[in-house]
């Protein structure tokens, strides 16, 4: 499923673990994931972004896999231990204090409700800058992500139309074959696997 995040992922696979920054997605698209591998993701909230590496040069599938040394990998010059479950937290934590990562206020803001924060301008260089695309993509990405969890939880279609924002089924169905990659009816029968991340929330 599209997605207006950027993550951390450490798989493990056919007796290799690998490191990925992994950008956000702006359309659907088929990624392949072996039955007997493991994945960890740290998600990133919109408005998170590393000052030496700008989100949209990972934007649509232009992941990168981190240099690694045993149980450690490098990012920006600097030997970090492999993330998982039980220091996660810990572990964002130091990025941030080590100046890895860091978060734009003003983004923020208006993710929580303040749209006259800046102006529209403003709005537009802080979110291109913080989270590689425009507000108005970001919206529509979260927009579709969240009709789809209503489906699959079992709202009918007419009501995630209404609780979604869309102005028909038409228009919702255009919206998650471009981000989601299936129709309403597709994702209420549960037919594919979506993201693994779909109703997951970011750190």
């Amino acid at each position: 499923m599209a997605s207006s995040h950027w993550e951390i992922v450490v798989t493990r696979l056919a007796g290799q673990t690998t490191v990925t920054l992994r950008g956000p997605e702006t359309r659907a698209r088929e990624v392949h994931c072996p039955a007997d591998g493991e994945w960890f993701a740290i998600r990133f909230k919109s408005g998170a972004f590393m000052p030496q590496l700008p989100v949209a040069s990972l934007l649509d599938g232009r992941d990168i896999n981190l240099p690694q040394d045993g149980k450690h990998f490098w990012l920006h010059g600097t030997r970090w231990e492999l993330p998982g479950f039980e220091n996660a937290e810990v572990f964002v934590t130091r990025l941030a204090k080590a100046g890895v990562v860091a978060r734009d206020p003003a983004v923020a803001a208006v993710l929580q409700g303040d749209h006259h924060a800046m102006s529209l301008r403003s709005t537009q260089r802080h979110f291109q800058q913080a989270t590689g695309m425009s507000w108005s993509t970001l919206r529509q990405i979260e927009r579709a992500r969240r009709a789809a969890s209503l489906l699959k939880s079992g709202v009918c279609i007419s009501d995630t139309v209404h609780e979604s924002g869309y102005f028909d089924q038409a228009h919702l169905t255009r919206s998650l074959k471009g981000l989601v990659g299936l129709t309403p009816a597709s994702i209420a029968r549960g037919e594919r696997q979506l993201s693994f991340l779909y109703n997951t929330a970011p750190c």
